[in-house]
Formats: structure tokens, sequence, C-alpha cells
């Protein structure tokens, strides 16, 4: 698909527009209630869908198919993002009423690195055909990982702070409280960081080693720069929203990791057939109609198998504490 400056300009000032627009509607800090995180996940949908059907209408069904086939498969991967994000907001006991205003900053800073990150892998792409070999056996060995990391089913998870957010805490310094959403302060004489800051940064910097598997994934879905880059915008954008929509829902999708490694497993497998084909080797290349299916029967099958394995479980959990509790009382009458 042949993009001019021009239509890059509009849709970054578009963008731009949209992110303004979010900010000025969360400016002041408050709790998000479940409506007000239902009714903007659903217009953060309601544009990347308008914005595919652009697609289709100008671009042809080829470009939109791989928008909405690289917007879904960003989109759960970045639901992936959120357990880390609790974590975060827990390891610094983010207030709730400034929760939404960290989200929006660490957000905006994660999209500005992953545009960094677009650019670098379409100008090598462009350059060396045999990275497509290198992307899908990485993908494929990071969704033989996903598995390995759900089978352990490891309880007591904790955020790490990368080297880059404990260079910057060491340098400036951090207050011991948060003040508001500051971001700097004056202490003793001098500039130090605030908490809101740290955090902001934890999130927006911690997205990066989410980008290593989602970048190289979408690029496994289309190989177009504006279309790899809208799909990553469109996905984050809805992410603060979608934070709080589902926040009491991630302890349920007890399969996702399962699905999420099927997901980059199967695109992996797609790579390499590309790369294969484009070295002159006679093998079938997977479609995006294809892939697409693929994609959202794999989410679904995952979202219902999650449920419901979270349903019997929790039924579980709820006869045995009431068979405890018949043989306490049994123990009682006996005394």
């Amino acid at each position: 698909m042949e993009v001019s400056v021009t239509l890059w300009v509009l849709t970054i000032v578009g963008l731009a527009a949209l992110i303004a627009v979010d900010f000025f509607i969360g400016r002041k800090p408050h709790d998000v209630s479940i409506k007000e995180a239902g009714i903007w996940t659903g217009v953060w949908i309601a544009l990347a869908g308008l914005f595919g059907l652009g697609l289709l209408f100008f671009g042809g069904g080829e470009p939109a198919g791989e928008f909405f086939a690289g917007f879904i498969t960003e989109k759960s991967l970045s639901v992936d993002n959120l357990f880390v994000f609790v974590l975060i907001m827990a390891k610094f006991a983010v207030p709730s009423q400034y929760q939404q205003r960290v989200l929006l900053i660490g957000v905006l800073i994660a999209l500005i690195l992953r545009a960094v990150f677009i650019a670098a892998g379409a100008a090598i792409l462009a350059s060396f055909a045999w990275v497509f070999y290198i992307f899908g056996a990485f993908l494929i060995y990071t969704a033989w990982k996903l598995i390995q990391e759900a089978r352990a089913d490891e309880e007591d998870e904790e955020f790490e702070e990368n080297k880059l957010l404990k260079a910057a805490e060491r340098r400036f310094g951090v207050a011991d409280r948060y003040h508001g959403t500051k971001l700097w302060i004056e202490e003793n004489g001098k500039q130090i960081m605030t908490p809101m800051l740290v955090v902001m940064l934890a999130i927006g910097t911690t997205d990066v080693l989410f980008a290593l598997d989602s970048i190289p994934a979408i690029f496994g879905l289309t190989q177009d720069p504006y279309i790899v880059f809208t799909a990553n915008a469109f996905a984050l954008m809805g992410l603060r929203q979608l934070y709080f929509l589902i926040g009491g829902l991630l302890k349920k999708l007890v399969h996702l990791s399962y699905g999420l490694s099927v997901i980059l497993g199967f695109i992996g497998v797609k790579l390499v057939l590309h790369a294969l084909h484009e070295s002159g080797v006679h093998v079938p290349e997977i479609s995006i109609p294809v892939s697409l299916g693929v994609i959202c029967s794999v989410l679904i099958v995952t979202t219902i198998t999650s449920l419901r394995a979270s349903k019997k479980q929790a039924e579980a959990e709820a006869e045995t504490a009431a068979a405890g509790s018949g043989e306490a009382s049994k123990d009682s009458v006996e005394a």
C-alpha cells in the first residue's frame, strides 16, 4: 500500500488529537468506574473499526484485512501487558484516583518507543529478507516460553525495576510520597522525581519488553510500516480504559498465555514460510483471511475455556470452604 508523506502527517496529527482529547477528558484525577471504562473502550474499538473500514474503502481488502488482523493480535497481546501493569501499580502503591493519569502517560511513552522499534524493523526487513527467519524463530521460541511459564504457575509474581529506571532513581532521587499529579518537586534545594513520574516511566519502559514479541508478530502479518504503526497505536491507546474494565477479570483468564502462545507460534510459522517463499522455495503461504480466522478462533476458545476453568475452580473452593466450616461446627458441638 502506497502511503504518501501527507497521509503519514495527517494520521499522526489525528492520533495526537485523539490523545489530546483523551487527556483533556481524564485531566481531573478520579476513580474510573466500570461504566466509564466500558464506554471509552467501546469508543476506541469503534474508532479502530472505522479506520479499518477507511482502509477497505480507499486501499482495498488486503490492507484492511492486514490492519484488522494486526489490531486484534496487538490488542490480545496488550491484555498480557495488563498483568504487569497491575503488579507495577501495586509495587508503587499508586492511589486509585491517579492510576488513569499514570496509564495515559505511560502508554504514550510506550507508543513513542514502539514507533522507533517499528521504524527500525521496517528498515531492517527492507534491506535483509533473511531477518524473517530470525523473527519467525524468535516468535516460535517465545510461544514455547509462554507455555512453560503458564505451566510453572508462578503465584508470587513481583515487578522488578529495569536498569534504566534504577539509574534514573539514583541520578535524580525520588520523593517518599505522592504529591498529587506533580512529576518533580523541590526538596532541600534540589529537583527530585515523584513516585508518579517513576511509575509512568516503569509502565512505558516495561512495554518495550512486550514490543520484542509483538512487533515481530505484526510484521509476520504485514510488512507495511503504516499498517503496523496504526494497528499498534489503536491497540495501545485503548489500553488505559481496558485496564479498568477487565482489571478484575484478568485472574479469570487462566488460559490466556496458552492462547497467546498458539497465536505467536502460528505467526512464527507464517513468517518462516514467507521467508522460504522469498528465498525461492515453493511452499504454501498463509493468507490474511486465514490468519485472521485463526487468531479470532484461538481468542474465543481461550476466553471460553478460561471462564469455565475459573468457574469450576471457584465452585471447588466454595465446596472446600463449606466442608471445612461444617467440620469445625461438628467439632465444636462434640466439644
